[in-house]
């Protein structure tokens, strides 16, 4: 079933994104608006976010997906994505949105959950002198819920992960990430610049190439 780029969005022509996350929904409409398609947050259709038990992240990425579409009975995008330490084994790696847990075992608001998860992996990486990390990201997009040729790509970032948080522009690890081709963090990067290397963006470049080619 081929995509085709639309002058005008359409229900037809929506793609709901499998996430909550402001930052996530902000990065794919900027990347998906130009082709012509509308990202409506699953949380506006009433639809919960799924569970993620897996260990990899495709697994998760196509489990988000398949929900929203059997959900909302529209087409579907999810992502997994997270930060990977290479002295630490790839973690927090599937884990990197919950890697410290809310010690109250709420609904934790992201921004402490953030600060949290920040503050437990500069500790993890206290006695190490190897900082080297990267963020991975795979990309899934099913037609409908029982799509048996479900569309994937994916992409890598790589980096530092700094002990001093720098720059307001991005979420989650962004303000600890840093990339040393730049000389700046993650967050430091406006949202164009953002887009042009991270691994979100590139997996989402592969994903519309993928699109353009009729898959």
């Amino acid at each position: 079933m081929a995509i085709e780029p639309a002058s005008n969005a359409t229900p037809e022509r929506r793609i709901v994104l499998a996430s909550s996350n402001p930052g996530k929904l902000r990065e794919f409409e900027q990347m998906l608006a130009p082709i012509g398609y509308t990202v409506v947050p699953q949380s506006t259709l009433g639809i919960a976010d799924a569970e993620e038990p897996h260990g990899t992240f495709v697994e998760n990425a196509l489990a988000k997906a398949r929900h929203a579409a059997r959900r909302s009975r529209l087409p579907a995008l999810a992502d997994d994505s997270g930060i990977c330490v290479r002295t630490l084994g790839g973690a927090p790696g599937v884990q990197s949105a919950r890697y410290a847990a809310d010690p109250a075992g709420g609904a934790a608001d992201r921004a402490a959950q953030d600060a949290r998860n920040n503050a437990k992996l500069i500790e993890a990486l206290r006695p190490h002198l190897d900082r080297r990390a990267h963020y991975y990201c795979v990309i899934v997009f099913m037609r409908h819920y029982e799509d048996p040729e479900p569309v994937i790509a994916e992409g890598a970032w790589n980096g530092e992960f700094t002990d001093t948080p720098r720059g307001e522009n991005g979420f989650g690890y962004d303000p600890y990430f840093l990339l040393p081709d730049f000389g700046r963090t993650a967050a430091e990067l406006a949202p164009e610049e953002k887009n042009s290397v991270s691994h979100r963006g590139k997996a989402l470049r592969r994903l519309i190439a993928k699109f353009k080619e009729g898959v």
